[in-house]
C-alpha cells in the first residue's frame, strides 16, 4: 500500500478543485511561463536515466514515488501561482487527453501479447535469427513493439541458449523489434499513437515512413546477418560444445491463440476511432473527451480482461508474464505527462516564449523548418528522455496543428516521427520495451551491456545508418 501513498497524494492534491468554482481551468499562455515551470519534467526524465545506474535498488522500490514526487512539485506552485482551478485542469487534459488512452493501448497490448506463447526450440543459425528479426519487425507495427517484443524474445532467447554469442542478437533484436520496426502505424511505437491523438491520420506514418523504414531495416538486418555469422560460423567454432538446455525440435506450438483474435479487435478499435466521428463530446473539467475515444479506450480495457479470463494459464506462465513492466511505465509515465504539460505551453509560445532557442535550433534564418535537424533533435533527445514525451515537445515546436503538419509541414512531420522511433533505440531508456527486453534476456543468463557499452553498440552501428537516413530523405 505504501508504493500507491504518493500517487493518493497527487490525487489530494487535485481534489483541492473539485469545487464548483473551479470546474473551468483558465487557458494559459505559454509566453508568460518562465522556463522554470519545465524543471519538474526534466527531473523526471532524469530521474529515469540516472537513478537506475547510481542507486539501482532505490530506484526499483521507490521509482513510483520519485515520479510522483516531481509531479507534485508541479503542480502545488503552479496551483498556488494561477489558482487551483487551472492546475486542476492541467491536470485533467495530461490524464484524460493523453496518459489515459495511451497507457490503456499499451497495457492491453502488453495483457494480450503477453497471452501467446510460443513452444518448441529451434537452432539458433544467423538465418533463423535473422527471419526471426525479420518477422517481429513486420510485427511491430501491426501488434505494437511492447507486444512484438514481448511474443518473440523469449523464443529467440531458447533457440540460441547453447551459444556463447548471445549479446549481438538481444541487442539487434531491440533495434528493430523493440524500435525501428514500429514506425508504420499508431499501433507500433507510443509515438506515433500520441501523433494519431493529437489528430494525426492513422496511415500517415504508413505512407511518409515507410521508405526511411524498409532502408534502415534493410541495411540493419543485413548487418546483423553478417555479424551473427561470423560469431556463428568462426567465433562459436573455438569452443568445445555442451549440451543444449532446450533441445531443438522440428515442431513448434502456439498456446493461447485466441489472443491473435483479441489483437485484430484491438486494432479495429483504434481505426474505428479514427474513422468515426459522430461530433459527441463530454466536457470533464475542461477537458473534451469524444465519444469514439472514450468506446476505445473503454472497449479496449474489457479485451484486456478477456484476455486474462480467456488465456489458458500455461501460456502465461510459459511467458514468466508479470505486470512489473507495464507498473513500472504506467507510474513513470504518469508523472511525464503532467510535468510535461508547461513545456508544451511555452513551446506553443514559438518565438514568444522561454524556449525561443531552441525554436532557432531548428529553423534557418527565415523561419522555415529544418527536416535534418527536427530529425537529429527529436532523435538524440529521445535517445536519453524517452521518445514518447519528446515526440509531443517537437510536434508542438513545429506548431501542433495535425492537418497543418500533415499537409505543409509532411516532410517535418515525418523527421520528428522518424527521430522519436528510430532512435528511441540508442539507450536503454530511449523506449519502453527496450528495459523490458533487456530485463528477460539478463533472467534467461545473457550478460546485457551496461548502459554506457550499450551506448557503444549504437553510435557504432546504429548513428552511421542515421547519418545515411539523413542523406538520403531528410
Amino acid at each position: 500500500m505504501r508504493r500507491h501513498a504518493a500517487w493518493t497524494t497527487i490525487g489530494s492534491v487535485a481534489a483541492l478543485a473539485l469545487a464548483p468554482q473551479f470546474a473551468s481551468a483558465a487557458t494559459l499562455d505559454g509566453a508568460t511561463l518562465s522556463a522554470w515551470w519545465g524543471v519538474p519534467f526534466a527531473g523526471v526524465l532524469l530521474s529515469i536515466a540516472i537513478f537506475p545506474l547510481i542507486a539501482p535498488a532505490f530506484w526499483h522500490h521507490h521509482f513510483g514515488k520519485i515520479a510522483a514526487g516531481w509531479a507534485i512539485l508541479f503542480l502545488a506552485p503552479f496551483g498556488a501561482v494561477f489558482g487551483a482551478g487551472t492546475a486542476f485542469g492541467a491536470f485533467v487534459h495530461a490524464m484524460l487527453e493523453e496518459y489515459v488512452p495511451f497507457i490503456v493501448l499499451l497495457t492491453t497490448l502488453y495483457t494480450v501479447a503477453g497471452g501467446i506463447c510460443v513452444r518448441g526450440n529451434l537452432h539458433g543459425s544467423p538465418r533463423l535469427n535473422t527471419a526471426i528479426l525479420a518477422l517481429g519487425t513486420v510485427l511491430a507495427s501491426i501488434m505494437g513493439t511492447t507486444g512484438a517484443a514481448m511474443l518473440l524474445i523469449r523464443p529467440l532467447l531458447r533457440a540460441n541458449d547453447n551459444r556463447k554469442h548471445v549479446v549481438h542478437v538481444v541487442v539487434f533484436f531491440i533495434f528493430l523489434v523493440a524500435n525501428a520496426g514500429g514506425s508504420l502505424s499508431p499501433l507500433g511505437d507510443p509515438p506515433l499513437f500520441l501523433g494519431f491523438l493529437n489528430g494525426v491520420n492513422f496511415f500517415w506514418t504508413t505512407t511518409h515512413l515507410a521508405l526511411p523504414m524498409l532502408f534502415i531495416c534493410a541495411v540493419l538486418l543485413a548487418t546483423f546477418y553478417a555479424l551473427d555469422s561470423y560469431f556463428y560460423h568462426r567465433r562459436e567454432e573455438e569452443r568445445a560444445p555442451f549440451l543444449d538446455p532446450t533441445p531443438d525440435s522440428p515442431m513448434l506450438g502456439i498456446d493461447g491463440k485466441i489472443n491473435f483474435v483479441l489483437l485484430g479487435a484491438v486494432i479495429a478499435l483504434v481505426l474505428m476511432s479514427g474513422l468515426w466521428k459522430p461530433g459527441i463530446e463530454f466536457d470533464l473539467f475542461g477537458t473534451h473527451v469524444a465519444l469514439q475515444n472514450l468506446v476505445r479506450d473503454l472497449a479496449l480495457i474489457a479485451l484486456a480482461l478477456l484476455s486474462l479470463a480467456v488465456t489458458p494459464r500455461a501460456a502465461r506462465a510459459g511467458n514468466d508474464f508479470n505486470w512489473a513492466p507495464i507498473e513500472e511505465v504506467a507510474k513513470l509515465f504518469a508523472g511525464i505527462f503532467i510535468t510535461i504539460a508547461p513545456v508544451i505551453m511555452i513551446l506553443r509560445a514559438g518565438d514568444a516564449g522561454a524556449f525561443a532557442g531552441i525554436v532557432h535550433l531548428v529553423q534557418d534564418a527565415s523561419g522555415q523548418p529544418q527536416d535534418a535537424a527536427y530529425f537529429w533533435a527529436t532523435g538524440l533527445l529521445s535517445s536519453f528522455l524517452d521518445n514518447a514525451p519528446t515526440y509531443l515537445v517537437f510536434f508542438n515546436l513545429a506548431g501542433g496543428d495535425a492537418h497543418a503538419l500533415m499537409t505543409t509541414g509532411a516532410t517535418t512531420l515525418a523527421a520528428i516521427s522518424a527521430g522519436a522511433v528510430f532512435m528511441g533505440a540508442n539507450s536503454y531508456i530511449g523506449n519502453a520495451p527496450n528495459f523490458m527486453v533487456k530485463a528477460i534476456a539478463e533472467s534467461r543468463g545473457v550478460r546485457m551491456p551496461s548502459f554506457f557499452a550499450y551506448l557503444g553498440w549504437s553510435v557504432v552501428v546504429l548513428v552511421p545508418v542515421f547519418l545515411m537516413t539523413t542523406w538520403l530523405f531528410f
